[in-house]
């Protein structure tokens, strides 16, 4: 495991020691088990982590574009994932020095499926010629012209197209989810900006009936805020649309639940629906 768990004296880090192997023993489990010198194209996104339960190690992870074994020219394209577990000094060292687009080498295991790889040592720089051009390739601009809409470009690390446009006066940001039918994308955000004044009055106003007591609360005797007011302190700064119609409006909370976002949810057919402060 390249030095995850470090010799412990005291029985309760002992304890704690065989707890983090077991959990090493179990994650690896899910992988064949013969060991393999790889190439790998690393995606958009650097390394993750997460813990659920009672782990006491995160699940490292970052994506794949592209992989092969050192040895063989058969090359895996596709969509994979490279993890393993580790403490936070771990993690912390493999954010710091693998790459996003990038070409790594490592010696791994992979699952029976090929999707997932588990990582068994330090990534180190590599080089192979038809990786390279895979890596190439996928750090083109990819962009799409939509009279009435403009210029979508899309945005790798979330996996979306994104353009800015005008609503109501103001500039904001139109987001299409990448594996969503575009052209139902694009019609149902021309039908929202057909009725923006309608639309806009309507989002507001269920924002401001949901959250007015709650924003009301965080003013913390301050002067209350209005329905009114609430309306028009909401900043709109991004709307995603669907392909079935739904919508997402994000407002900034002009400062009345201290810098949080407002969250509206709905779609065309019957409105919003949702509203939450997150952030």
């Amino acid at each position: 495991m390249f030095g995850l768990f470090k010799k412990k004296e005291e029985r309760p880090e002992e304890r704690e020691q065989n707890t983090e192997s077991a959990q090493f023993k179990a994650f690896s489990a899910q992988f064949l088990p013969e060991e393999l010198n790889i190439l790998a194209v690393t995606g958009a996104n650097g390394f993750g982590g997460g813990k659920s339960g009672n782990e006491t190690l995160w699940t490292a992870s970052i994506g794949l574009t592209a992989w092969m074994e050192e040895d063989s020219p058969d090359i895996h394209r596709g969509e994979f994932v490279l993890s393993t577990v580790g403490d936070d000094q771990l993690l912390e060292i493999l954010r710091r020095q693998t790459p996003r687009d990038f070409i790594i080498k490592f010696r791994g295991r992979v699952s029976e499926n090929g999707r997932r790889l588990l990582l068994l040592d330090l990534p180190e720089p590599g080089f192979d010629p038809d990786l390279k051009a895979i890596l190439e390739e996928q750090k083109k601009p990819v962009t799409f012209w939509e009279e009435g809409l403009g210029t979508f470009a899309l945005n790798r690390q979330v996996n979306w197209f994104e353009t800015e446009l005008d609503w109501l006066g103001t500039r904001i940001s139109l987001v299409f989810d990448r594996d969503e039918s575009r052209a139902d994308c694009v019609m149902n955000a021309k039908a929202l900006l057909a009725g923006a004044a309608e639309w806009d009055r309507r989002v507001r106003a269920y924002a401001a009936d949901e959250l007015l007591s709650s924003a009301n609360d965080w003013a913390e005797g301050e002067e209350e805020i209005t329905r009114e007011q609430f309306m028009e302190r909401m900043e709109l700064e991004s709307v995603e649309v669907r392909e079935d119609g739904a919508f997402e409006f994000w407002f900034a909370d002009g400062d009345m639940f201290y810098g949080h976002s407002i969250h509206v949810t709905g779609d065309l057919e019957k409105g919003p629906d949702w509203a939450q402060m997150e952030g």
